[in-house]
């Protein structure tokens, strides 16, 4: 192949039309031609988030990547409040850092890696402290789970507090419900579920709360979505030097996903999504999390007994198709497969037989290995499975 197959989270395989766009003429970021290429893309990501009233929201576009946008959100929105952050995987954990560099009165509510959250255990503690804005991320990117945003968000709504969510990977792909969900701010990136190419993120959320940030304090200068929103809203611009190409290319994936229907890509998605579990289940994979738990972005698969996830990253880059390896407490024992980007239905099916040559192939192998080692009458004995850690929660 001329190319590397991209079954990743993000980056992606680009369209072509992506590829023309970032190539387009040079204009300066202080004309109205880059005004209007803002305007577009502002009304093009309220248009697919669904919003219904679109006039009560607004859509903020930071150079920098999804963690730029959560810093943004983070850094700016909680001022003298206190804040809770809900964490069961790496991104949750994230949050939860980011926060401490910038609010003295961050509270953690975190569980296991891949686990759900306890809802009825997030109520009581809303119930039990003062919380101003509870921060959650939508998809678990470590894990492939998806976190639950109605409950959230209306537990947050009922104490009073703003609800904003890291949308990274999940914006482009899922239902985000800004207004079902009250959700007071979304972030997000280009190079996920959208389709382009990395290096932007935003931030949408509702004007009243957008309007109530210039009265906290600057924590940062480059991330202070209050001077996003008031250069946005006076200038139609951004504070600083956008990367005017990126913004191009990001308009155009929007404009692809816009002329496809965003319900009919979604579920082009998730058939995607379905098509490579029901191929790895017939190859006798096992996957993390339960599949009513999964976003339809990504697929966490446990690695088969007696093989190496570097070896069956290393069998598959050999074919020209790209996986992610574990993270963190799951580094060695699962892989991850992507379905988003420009992957065809070709492309799945060329993926499951790769997968199917080189988990065949490096069985093999460990078998002969084995053979040769093993004593006589010996028998395989199954470890048990990790103890995993109790909830933990601080104030």
């Amino acid at each position: 192949m001329d190319k590397y197959l991209l079954f990743t989270p993000g980056p992606v395989n680009v369209a072509e039309t992506l590829r023309h766009a970032i190539c387009r003429e040079d204009i300066c970021h202080r004309e109205p031609d880059f005004d209007d290429l803002l305007a577009s893309i502002e009304q093009k990501l309220l248009s697919l988030f669904q919003i219904a009233n679109r006039s009560r929201y607004r859509a903020v576009v930071i150079t920098g990547s999804g963690t730029a946008a959560n810093e943004a959100i983070l850094s700016s929105v909680v001022g003298k409040g206190e804040i809770l952050i809900l964490s069961n995987g790496e991104f949750g954990e994230r949050l939860h850092k980011t926060s401490q560099i910038h609010n003295n009165k961050t509270h953690l509510i975190e569980v296991p890696w891949g686990t759900p959250f306890d809802l009825a255990q997030i109520d009581a503690y809303l119930a039990a402290h003062k919380i101003d804005v509870v921060a959650m991320v939508h998809h678990e990117t470590c894990s492939g789970m998806l976190n639950p945003l109605g409950p959230v968000g209306a537990m947050a709504k009922a104490r009073g507090a703003l609800f904003v969510v890291d949308g990274v990977s999940s914006v482009g792909a899922e239902v985000v419900d800004m207004e079902g969900c009250n959700i007071a701010f979304c972030s997000s990136s280009s190079s996920k579920a959208i389709g382009s190419y990395p290096g932007l993120s935003f931030v949408i959320g509702r004007k009243k709360h957008f309007k109530k940030l210039k009265a906290h304090a600057a924590n940062t200068t480059y991330l202070n979505l209050a001077t996003f929103y008031e250069f946005l809203k006076t200038r139609s611009q951004t504070p600083n030097t956008p990367a005017v190409p990126l913004f191009y290319a990001l308009e155009q994936a929007l404009a692809n996903i816009l002329r496809e229907g965003v319900t009919k890509r979604f579920a082009r998605i998730q058939a995607r999504a379905d098509m490579l579990r029901v191929g790895m289940r017939r190859l006798n994979l096992e996957f993390l999390v339960d599949e009513a738990d999964m976003c339809s972005i990504l697929t966490t698969v446990r690695v088969p007994p007696s093989l190496s996830v570097r070896d069956i990253r290393d069998g598959l880059r050999e074919k020209s198709i790209i996986i992610y390896e574990g993270k963190g407490c799951f580094a060695g024992r699962v892989f991850q497969v992507g379905n988003i980007g420009e992957l065809s239905d070709y492309d799945i099916r060329f993926f499951l037989e790769a997968l199917k040559d080189v988990l065949l192939t490096l069985q093999a192998k460990a078998a002969d290995l084995v053979a040769t080692v093993r004593p006589k009458g010996a028998t395989l004995v199954r470890l048990p499975a990790p103890t995993l850690a109790l909830t933990k929660v601080v104030s």
